[in-house]
């Protein structure tokens, strides 16, 4: 069993930056790729990013290329996503998620992710 809880939400002008955290619990965070995916209101869940198990290769769709930053520290069983230049399309809750030895690009099959976050709002304003 994996436990997600995501912090780093919040309010920012468009051009401002946020940094998104994701605590796992448990002994085999190591063994989880991790993503962050985003709902906006009215609309469908989202991948927005991904990491494999081993840090070692990372995917992103395509609206975010160049803004944002996927990472993470086994040591501390947690991932982050920085986000630049922000922009109120990137309004939304934003989830963590986890997959059992996946790749970072296959972690954004929702329906094979094993475990999610509770989800942090990130809003941009205009």
């Amino acid at each position: 069993q994996v436990q997600l809880v995501e912090s780093g939400g919040g309010l920012v002008q468009a051009g401002g930056s946020l940094r998104l955290s994701c605590a796992a619990s448990g002994r085999t965070f190591s063994r989880y790729a991790m993503g962050w995916f985003r709902q906006a209101p009215g609309k469908e869940r989202e991948f927005v990013a991904g990491i494999s198990w081993s840090g070692g290769s990372t995917y992103y769709t395509d609206s975010v290329k160049g803004r944002f930053t996927i990472s993470r520290d086994n040591a501390k069983n947690t991932v982050y996503l920085q986000m630049n230049s922000l922009k109120p399309e990137d309004t939304a809750v934003y989830y963590c998620a986890a997959r059992l030895m996946a790749t970072a690009q296959a972690m954004g099959i929702i329906p094979r992710v094993d475990y999610w976050g509770q989800g942090t709002q990130v809003t941009v304003s205009s």
